[in-house]
């Protein structure tokens, strides 16, 4: 659906993007995620439009990006776009109609978001009495009233409570099961890694990893061994060669091994010792995985 090849951006002697290539399918959620500077918003904005690369191209659809393309896509920005004293239901209606929508089919297309999304006031009230989260609520239902094939949203969790990050992952899962692609920024990457089908990971302006989480973490490699043995005598792991303890977390030891294939062994010398309770190889955290591939 989406095909971004080969940006750079340049501000004046900061480069701000090299090379930067990725895509995005329908009916996917793909996380895009880096240190704040690292080109995430440039990348996008780019991608609507909004601002000019140096070199490199951006396809909808197989087609150049273009004023008819981008009425298909739907964006929401890091910072607010919207007008504080206006109406709710009045503002999310005049984004659709901006985008086509006749203004009896964009008012009811506003109010079910309104509804779908928990944004707690009244439809009829201005956006500067809601609170932070729900004026982000608010710029989602703007980003979506117009039932785009695309969705480009830059932060879209910031300033959400866990219920309402809840009401926003449902809603953009809803989309995604309807045919949606949804590139979305974040920095909060437990929930990167809970709702995404693959993950981009940006630093200093280059995509350094990208795949889905099994891959990223294949790629990570076997590194540590995890199992817990109902024992007294800890120290039956001393016996084994190019074994090494690394850890213990909520009872559980980390092994890590010279050789992974002397797995078994591992279990082997674990059940003479006691009751193996948990065995097996520890998959890393998006986390982990995110700060070894931005120190490379």
């Amino acid at each position: 659906m989406l095909d971004i090849s080969n940006l750079e951006k340049s501000y004046g002697s900061v480069r701000a993007l090299s090379g930067v290539s990725l895509q995005v399918r329908d009916g996917e959620i793909v996380g895009f995620v880096g240190a704040n500077g690292a080109g995430k918003s440039t990348t996008m904005r780019i991608a609507m439009g909004l601002l000019a690369a140096d070199a490199g191209q951006v396809r909808f659809r197989e087609q150049p990006l273009s004023f008819a393309t981008r009425l298909r896509m739907g964006y929401m920005p890091e910072s607010r776009g919207l007008y504080p004293k206006m109406r709710i239901v009045d503002q999310v209606a005049y984004f659709g109609e901006l985008r086509g929508m006749t203004a009896d089919d964009a008012r009811a297309s506003a109010a079910r978001l309104i509804q779908q999304l928990d944004v707690l006031a009244e439809p009829n009230a201005q956006l500067q009495t809601l609170s932070l989260g729900n004026q982000q609520r608010v710029q989602l239902a703007a980003a979506l009233v117009h039932r785009p094939e695309l969705l480009i949203l830059d932060e879209p969790f910031a300033g959400l409570d866990p219920v309402g990050v809840d009401t926003m992952a449902g809603v953009l899962g809803a989309r995604r099961a309807a045919g949606v692609g949804v590139l979305f920024s974040s920095h909060q990457l437990d929930l990167v890694e809970r709702i995404c089908d693959r993950i981009i990971i940006i630093t200093s302006g280059r995509i350094v990893a990208s795949g889905t989480l099994a891959e990223l973490q294949q790629a990570a490699g076997r590194r540590e061994l995890e199992l817990r043995v109902d024992t007294a005598d800890p120290d039956w792991v001393g016996d084994l060669p190019g074994v090494e303890v690394v850890g213990s977390v909520a009872g559980r030891l980390r092994l890590r091994l010279d050789r992974p294939e002397d797995d078994q062994a591992v279990l082997a010398a674990a059940m003479h010792a006691g009751r193996v309770e948990h065995f097996g190889w520890r998959q890393p955290p998006l986390s982990e995985l995110y700060r070894e591939a931005v120190q490379e």
